[in-house]
């Protein structure tokens, strides 16, 4: 494990704390453990980086946290020769070696669960429990898909939320506006090399049987960027998977980003369905 990094000193913003380092097949990789009980891995999605967040503190009430950031996200630096999926599924094989990890807890959110579904898919025996929340990453036929690269952030954010993202104002922002969009952009770069062409996995669909860990899916009411049917879908494939909707809150219909609006919900049935499989 490294020293603590020069560039975090300053950083102030409402979910920061400062991540540990750890060299994984060179590339220093920034993660954030807390909590005791099973061991769990979190794999964010294409926001959530650089902080602890409401779901990781809610989840660490229940469980051994460990919530790492992918190459070219947050403090982690995108990987020489990262250019597809497998090199970020290589990549966490690595860093749970790294770590002198055994068999773990893995939960993905959004693109997230898109890495963790291709990891219990690949490395079947390693994970006593997935949870994938609205994950990505299905094609879907019936369903006209939403290109986020056509989009600007406001854009993006008010599908994700369902117009409700002025509401996480203060969890999307961090340093300054013009900050911000820096590392909006070089998040965006690694996004791109992980889902620009196609923007789904051909071959997921059918490597998803292999999977063997009990799964739980959390779908959304309304998923206006994945569409409610890529839960429903994940459900159907992987074998004796569990699709629970996620209610929303004061009548609102849950969206995208539940993770982010209704993290005490999310981590609760998380936390039982780890519980229940450790």
């Amino acid at each position: 494990m490294t020293e603590p990094v020069s560039a975090f000193v300053g950083r102030s913003w409402s979910t920061w704390t400062e991540p540990e380092v750890i060299e994984v097949d060179g590339v220093p990789t920034a993660y954030r453990r807390e909590g005791d009980g099973p061991t769990t891995v979190f794999l964010h999605a294409e926001v959530g980086t650089r902080g602890w967040f409401p779901l990781h503190q809610e989840l660490a009430k229940s469980v051994d946290l460990i919530a790492p950031e992918h190459p070219g996200f947050g403090d982690t630096p995108l990987g020489a020769g990262f250019d597809e999926w497998t090199d970020w599924v290589l990549h966490y094989e690595g860093f749970f070696r790294a770590l002198g990890l055994g068999r773990v807890h893995l939960i993905g959110d959004s693109v997230g669960a898109w890495i963790a579904a291709n990891l219990a898919a690949y490395y079947p025996d390693r994970f006593g429990s997935v949870s994938l929340i609205a994950p990505l990453g299905l094609r879907l036929r019936e369903v006209e898909s939403v290109d986020a690269f056509r989009l600007d952030d406001a854009e993006k954010d008010h599908i994700y939320f369902n117009g409700r993202q002025e509401r996480y104002a203060d969890l999307l922002s961090q340093e300054n506006e013009l900050e911000d969009a820096i590392q909006a952009l070089g998040e965006s770069t690694a996004l791109a090399l992980l889902t620009w062409n196609p923007r789904y996995d051909r071959k997921l669909d059918t490597r998803l049987q292999r999977v063997i860990a009990p799964t739980l899916v959390l779908g959304v009411e309304e998923d206006r960027f994945a569409s409610n049917r890529m839960a429903e879908r994940y459900a159907e494939l992987i074998p004796d998977a569990r699709l629970t909707v996620v209610e929303g809150a004061d009548g609102e219909s849950s969206s995208h980003r539940v993770a982010l609006e209704q993290p005490a919900d999310v981590a609760d049935v998380i936390a039982r369905h780890i519980i229940e499989h450790d």
